[in-house]
């Protein structure tokens, strides 16, 4: 027995008899109140547990081998498909011209419903092979004896490649294939979608009236009106996947209205950020993609001004990268902290219930001797 009471007395915890304690309304409405206190923290902390938190990183930004992806959604208003060119051009000077093989482009009334027929996907592809053994010419464009051009598409595409001029009504292959009235091009509106891919480093695209054209390292929009209205929307724009809780794609919704007579120039310039985004799960793959910020601005050519009417969006990277990564907290903090919450909550309550107690025993003293007035 002496080795039990001496473990009695190593007891940190003794209890009160019933008879020497005393139960006030005070202490009960401060156990009720600190009990609450603790389930809601608790069940906050459970909550907290439940959801990753975010951290982010930056540093310097060593993936320049991937592509840069550009998904668009662009609605024009008020100019057919038809008439509407998309190219884009890199730092090192490589530039796709028509570079819509990836992209549909949806043809819209005025209102912007749209016209009941299957989207528009013009395909720069191999031509079917022609049962007429007979060589196309290609006009004095063919890079070597064997080269033929069998349709029109041969044709512009060899004299592009030699940055030739080119006058379509002289060639056999496209007579018949390009007659079109340019009074055409404001009767429907265009919706286009799709995803480019480009090389990963500064450069630019555009939306642009007319056929597109390189000559001598000068950019042609084959147009025949100045006056030319681009009311737009951008319906979305993002380089790479969208995460929701970051700028991947802040002018999605952006509406432009322009004045019946004006032709004017959008000018937008990114500002690229490339984003890491790392999930929680061991099994989930890294999500590379970007982030960037924009500046507008627009230029009115009625008064004379340099410029050529389109949508211009230029871009370039910055060379740090920021690395958003999922933590999960550990049981062990969890389980510390609703500890803490416990062990905290009920000893401020049990401070609070003394003053509450020697407070009203003071008072109910003063009253009975009367000094209290």
């Amino acid at each position: 027995m002496k080795f039990a009471d001496v473990l009695r007395r190593l007891d940190a915890y003794p209890r009160t008899l019933d008879d020497f304690s005393v139960r006030t309304v005070g202490g009960a409405a401060v156990t009720i109140i600190s009990t609450s206190i603790i389930s809601l923290l608790i069940f906050l902390e459970v909550l907290n547990y439940m959801q990753p938190t975010l951290n982010e990183e930056l540093f310097v930004d060593t993936t320049r081998d991937h592509k840069l992806r550009i998904n668009l959604d662009v609605t024009l208003h008020n100019l057919a498909c038809n008439y509407i060119s998309l190219d884009a051009m890199d730092s090192s000077g490589d530039t796709h011209l028509r570079v819509d093989h990836d992209v549909f482009k949806h043809r819209l009334d005025l209102n912007g419903e749209p016209l009941k027929e299957t989207p528009i996907k013009e395909i720069v592809a191999v031509s079917p092979p022609n049962k007429n053994v007979t060589c196309g010419s290609c006009y004095g464009a063919e890079h070597n004896a064997t080269h033929c051009c069998n349709t029109c598409e041969d044709v512009l595409d060899a004299y592009r490649l030699r940055k030739w001029t080119v006058a379509v009504d002289k060639i056999e292959q496209c007579k018949g294939k390009y007659k079109r009235s340019d009074e055409d091009a404001f009767k429907e509106g265009c919706r286009i979608q799709g995803h480019l891919e480009v090389n990963r480093m500064a450069g630019s695209f555009h939306f642009a009236p007319g056929k597109s054209f390189s000559i001598r390292q000068f950019h042609i929009h084959d147009f025949q009106f100045s006056n030319v209205k681009l009311s737009h929307t951008i319906n979305h724009l993002s380089f790479g996947e969208k995460i929701e809780f970051a700028k991947t794609h802040p002018l999605d919704g952006l509406r432009v209205d322009v004045a019946e007579t004006k032709s004017e120039m959008f000018n937008y310039y990114l500002k690229i950020v490339p984003t890491l985004y790392m999930r929680g799960n061991s099994d989930g793959e890294p999500i590379y993609t970007n982030q960037f910020s924009v500046t507008r601005y627009r230029k009115d050519l009625s008064d004379r001004e340099r410029g050529m009417p389109g949508i211009f969006f230029s871009y370039e990277l910055s060379p740090l990268m920021v690395k958003y990564a999922e933590r999960h907290s550990s049981f062990g903090h969890f389980a510390t902290n609703c500890c803490s919450i416990i062990g905290g909550v009920f000893t401020v309550a049990g401070i609070l219930a003394v003053l509450l107690n020697n407070s009203w025993e003071a008072i109910q003293r003063k009253l009975e001797v009367g000094k209290l007035s």
